[in-house]
């Protein structure tokens, strides 16, 4: 099938072996594919613009960025619907966001809220108590330390089916 959405991510693969089993059950990104990750953009180009225009500016937004280590040691809530893990600290990847927003004309969520919050998603759209559920066996790995290096181009359809594909990374400065 051809990918009809894009997004640039950070895969924090640290983060797996706390996350991985409720991902699969409570966050329907990791069913197309998509790693325990932080998003910087979604939605980002429709795929079929994606070109080596875009690629060459998202490289040096990337290098404008440097390497960063952090730390995911809090669990926190989006109302009572998502659950997710916090970074510390969450600074370089606002810096990201605001580089690639400003350099394409992009709002982060389409716009759908106000206020950038940096995070990894746990699960969503649960009964509650399961998301309790989750959140406390999660909490119980932490912290999870790491090293973010790159940024993630990704492209897919967020819908059950193939996974979503990576189309390139883009090293942090």
């Amino acid at each position: 099938m051809t990918p009809t959405e894009s997004a640039l991510i950070l895969a924090i693969g640290e983060a797996e072996p706390a996350v991985a089993a409720h991902r699969e059950r409570l966050d329907r990104a990791a069913g197309w594919g998509i790693p325990a990750h932080i998003t910087v953009l979604y939605p980002f180009l429709p795929p079929h613009e994606i070109d080596d225009r875009a690629t060459a500016a998202l490289t040096g937004v990337a290098a404008s960025v440097p390497a960063f280590f952090l730390t995911l040691q809090r669990v926190s809530w989006f109302g009572d619907r998502v659950v997710w893990l916090a970074p510390t600290p969450a600074t370089p990847i606002v810096t990201l966001t605001a580089a690639v927003t400003a350099r394409f004309g992009l709002l982060p969520y389409g716009g759908e809220h106000d206020d950038v919050i940096p995070h990894l998603t746990i699960g969503h759209d649960h009964p509650r108590p399961v998301l309790e559920a989750a959140a406390a066996d999660v909490t119980r790995h932490l912290p999870v330390h790491a090293r973010v290096t790159s940024m993630r181009l990704i492209a897919g359809r967020p819908e059950p089916g193939e996974p979503w594909q990576t189309l390139a990374e883009f090293p942090l400065g």
